[in-house]
């Protein structure tokens, strides 16, 4: 007696998540949280309501995946030969999907709803923040094998330091666009990645030269006779 056939549902469509993800970014940007629907979203993918519910619980899960999505696709790490390199081509991406309206607006709602919404925040960690530590991992794992950072070997330590780059990186640009309404261009990714490899002294001093104040550097960035030693020195 041959087994039951299994019953399988009908395979979810490329296009039609797709549509749906697209028209709820445009509908946040139209009519802003409070008032996007279900309805108006699936009106405006040109699919049924009950679609949407196949797919999603609410618009919370929507929404998140709507600007996940979004990440995926357009934020990536380029190997760009260096660490400093990857580090200024990261952050001057990730500003450039953060001006787009209607990134700005869905993150910005999600996490405002995510402040007294715990489940919520914790599918923002689990769809949008753990999907993009991976640039983190690519970018260390290159540099690694470059020679420009030490391997870590204790597992623990290499996920808190993941986290903390990963922090440092995704905040400073967010505070930047979002919070001060400053740009991130190319002189403020490479003042962000000199303080970031190098530390407050490095960025101070890298600021001083800029200016003319400071003497020659020798081949490993020390300051010649004319000017003064960095922080440490003798």
């Amino acid at each position: 007696m041959s087994p039951p056939s299994r019953r399988t549902g009908r395979p979810r469509s490329v296009e039609a998540d797709r549509a749906i993800l697209g028209a709820t970014r445009a509908a946040l940007v139209e009519l802003g949280w409070g008032k996007l629907t279900m309805s108006d979203v699936a009106a405006r993918a040109g699919v049924a309501k009950t679609t949407l519910y196949r797919r999603w619980a609410g618009k919370n899960e929507l929404v998140v995946d709507a600007v996940a999505a979004v990440f995926d696709e357009h934020l990536m790490s380029a190997d760009c030969g260096s660490l400093r390199a990857d580090i200024e081509n990261v952050v001057v991406r990730f500003a450039e999907l953060l001006e787009r309206p209607e990134t700005k607006t869905a993150l910005m709602a999600v996490v405002a709803e995510a402040t007294h919404d715990q489940a919520l925040g914790a599918r923002v960690r689990s769809a949008i923040v753990d999907r993009q530590k991976r640039l983190v991992l690519i970018g260390r794992e290159r540099a690694q094998l470059r020679g420009e950072l030490p391997r870590e070997e204790d597992p623990g330590t290499a996920a808190r330091n993941a986290d903390l780059i990963f922090d440092v990186i995704a905040g400073s640009v967010v505070h930047r666009l979002l919070v001060s309404a400053e740009p991130v261009d190319t002189e403020w990714a490479q003042g962000f990645s000199t303080l970031l490899l190098h530390g407050l002294a490095s960025a101070a001093l890298s600021e001083s030269d800029e200016r003319g104040g400071g003497g020659e550097r020798g081949p490993g960035g020390e300051r010649g006779e004319s000017g003064q030693n960095p922080a440490g020195s003798v």
